[in-house]
């Protein structure tokens, strides 16, 4: 059983379900499940008798994400599960930034999914979405019959090198004075959102005090030997160099942060030997957002054509 970390309720922000009531092209209604006082938004759509893809998003995003990925895994009959982080989307937000860290957020998504329970579930990753998604898999590898990457990592900080673009990034969040969410959602689309669009990524944050986790995740990446995550991404690393299932990389052509970054994947994990790695084209770092029927086509083909062995 993992523990969670204790934050006092007075600390905790909910953003106003208003906030939600003209998302376009998102008409899923929201489920919550309460962590002891904090409450977690997910998105579940389809069978209930379906094996789950579940859908990490990353920073600073929410589910809303994945809207042009659901209708098509919908229809191939999966079942759709698209959690809002804590911080994020519909997710309570906590309003202290000692409330927050790499660890904790692991612990909650864990503790999320086992309350859930979870079985022979396919992980769609990207972002931070596969910081916190890769650590949920190697916890409980039991519960995981693939994965799809995109866009992402698990770093331990242990070369301590990271892409100038992320640098830049890494600044911006902690010291603009202006941190415009939809707008900066949009920077990292090759396919231009529309205001509308913009505005829902806007809508879980009417307050700057909303915006604690999203300023904060980028320096939570492990880019020093010295990251107190170090370790437990390396342990994560030695489940990945065991990890057997199919696992599939699907990163982005226009993506200047995590470009390249599928081959380490491609290298250690054997589950990756021999399946159909492909490089998403015209697709910028949110390749949800620009390739999104087109990924849930990818990971339906690749669900059929990896059943599961008794």
């Amino acid at each position: 059983m993992t523990s969670l970390p204790s934050i006092h309720k007075d600390r905790v922000l909910r953003t106003p379900p208003e906030r939600f009531a003209h998302l376009p092209d998102f008409p899923y209604e929201p489920h919550y499940l309460d962590l002891d006082g904090l409450r977690i938004a997910y998105i579940d759509e389809g069978p209930r008798d379906a094996a789950p893809v579940l859908l990490m998003h990353g920073e600073p995003t929410w589910s809303y994400l994945y809207r042009k990925m659901i209708p098509g895994l919908l229809a191939a009959g999966h079942r759709v599960i698209a959690p809002d982080l804590v911080g994020f989307g519909r997710s309570d937000k906590p309003s202290h930034k000692a409330d927050y860290s790499y660890a904790h957020h692991v612990a909650w998504m864990v503790t999320w999914m086992e309350r859930l329970d979870l079985q022979h579930a396919t992980l769609f990753c990207q972002d931070w979405g596969s910081l916190i998604g890769l650590r949920m898999v190697t916890h409980s590898p039991e519960r995981f019959d693939r994965v799809v990457l995109a866009n992402g990592g698990l770093p331990t900080g242990a070369q301590g090198v990271t892409p100038r673009a992320f640098k830049l990034w890494r600044a911006f969040a902690r010291f603009s004075p202006l941190f415009p969410i939809g707008k900066i959602v949009n920077s990292g689309c090759a396919n231009k959102l529309t205001p509308a669009e913009i505005a829902a990524y806007d809508a879980p944050y009417p307050s700057s005090r909303h915006l604690v986790a999203a300023r904060l995740f980028p320096g939570f990446v492990p880019t020093t030997p010295k990251d107190p995550e170090r370790a437990a991404n390396e342990q994560a690393w030695e489940v990945l160099k065991q990890w057997n299932k199919p696992f599939l990389t699907l990163f982005s052509s226009r993506d200047p942060i995590t470009r390249g970054g599928e081959k380490i994947f491609q290298k250690l994990v054997p589950g990756a030997a021999g399946q159909p790695h492909e490089t998403t084209r015209g697709a910028g770092h949110f390749l949800q957002e620009d390739k999104g029927p087109e990924l849930a086509q990818k990971i339906s083909a690749f669900i059929a054509t990896t059943p599961v062995t008794p």
